[in-house]
């Protein structure tokens, strides 16, 4: 089969490489039928993750048909819809028995294109794959289940429900890529009284104003002024930083009113100054978050019954051939106007 296999930092490649087959009798091998590409692989490509080896078959969002299945996997069928969890969770360690499936000690959590072979391929295998799949009803398309893969609910569980948005908030989101419209999205669900888009892109900021954005501000400019305009100079009661630079996150604590949450939901690749001289007065929570994919069956629900639309976040697709080119338009988003790229079998 084909996969796109990581060859060291800024070298990718789609290549041959074997089929997948089944390891373990909790395993799933999947035909990889809708597939897309996540921020964290470009942090991996640039050696954010040292952890990410050589010849990795990168890609943790998917959603693919099960071809075969290990004899402990219960509750999935050969020809199954599944999308493919990007956590994965043995389900009887102690994160695990806590809902903590990213922290698995058992041998799951972040594991698809970072620590075992990933589904940016024609064929994939899924490990605890009876806890890490969820079928899929016929009125969800491929298109929308692969945004509860990753995005969806990371945005909701690291950023919303982590900074406990509440009615009435001023919610701001620094980065406005796809996690970023993820989680105004759902941070919608709580009413806040405003949400704020900081980005540099005026293609992003567009399209937060799309996902609900009351306000949209180029972070060239002066975010910290248009905050506490609409605060009577508080700040806002939750700041999300979904960008994972140095920068971005010390711009978060600057918006933050005393009281405040800060809620990290970016990858970081390198250290980012905490000013603590600052912030110490200040009752300012901060937090972070590998996604648990707890929320997932909710999500899956609420897109189910219409609650969320999703289908703003895909703007380009490509067939699954087509890997190279939609890594390069992902990767310039100032110039593609890209949020989520989409790839599939034609």
């Amino acid at each position: 089969m084909k996969a796109l296999v990581y060859g060291g930092p800024g070298q990718k490649s789609w290549t041959e490489v074997p089929d997948p087959t089944i390891t373990d009798p909790r395993d799933a091998i999947i035909k990889v039928d809708t597939v897309t590409i996540c921020g964290t692989d470009l942090h991996i490509l640039a050696g954010d993750v040292p952890a990410v080896e050589p010849g990795r078959i990168l890609g943790h969002e998917a959603v693919g048909t099960v071809v075969d299945i290990g004899g402990g996997v219960a509750g999935l069928n050969r020809g199954d819809r599944v999308l493919a969890s990007c956590i994965s969770a043995c389900g009887v360690c102690r994160y695990c028995r806590e809902g903590h499936y990213g922290q698995c000690l058992g041998g799951g959590g972040w594991i698809l294109g970072h620590r075992v072979d990933g589904v940016q391929a024609q064929y994939a295998r899924l490990p605890f794959a009876d806890l890490s799949t969820y079928r899929l009803p016929a009125t969800v398309s491929d298109d929308a289940a692969v945004m509860l893969a990753d995005i969806l609910p990371t945005s909701y569980e690291v950023g919303v429900l982590n900074g406990h948005v509440r009615p009435g908030d001023t919610v701001v989101v620094v980065g406005v890529g796809p996690i970023g419209l993820a989680a105004i999205l759902t941070a919608r669900l709580y009413s806040p009284s405003h949400i704020i888009a900081v980005d540099k892109a005026a293609s992003r900021l567009q399209a937060a104003k799309q996902f609900g954005a009351d306000i949209a501000v180029d972070a060239n400019e002066d975010p910290l002024e248009v905050v506490r305009a609409v605060t009577g100079g508080l700040g806002a009661d939750v700041v999300m930083e979904a960008v994972g630079t140095p920068g971005s996150f010390e711009t978060c604590t600057a918006l933050v009113r005393p009281g405040g949450r800060v809620a990290n939901i970016g990858v970081h690749g390198k250290p980012a100054v905490l000013h603590l001289e600052d912030l110490w007065i200040k009752n300012v929570t901060i937090t972070t978050g590998l996604v648990d994919t707890y929320s997932t069956p909710n999500l899956l629900g609420m897109l189910g019954a219409g609650q969320l639309d999703v289908g703003h976040m895909i703007t380009h697709r490509f067939a699954l051939d087509d890997f190279m080119e939609a890594y390069d338009v992902f990767a310039k988003p100032a110039e593609t106007g890209a949020l989520k790229v989409v790839l599939s079998h034609s």
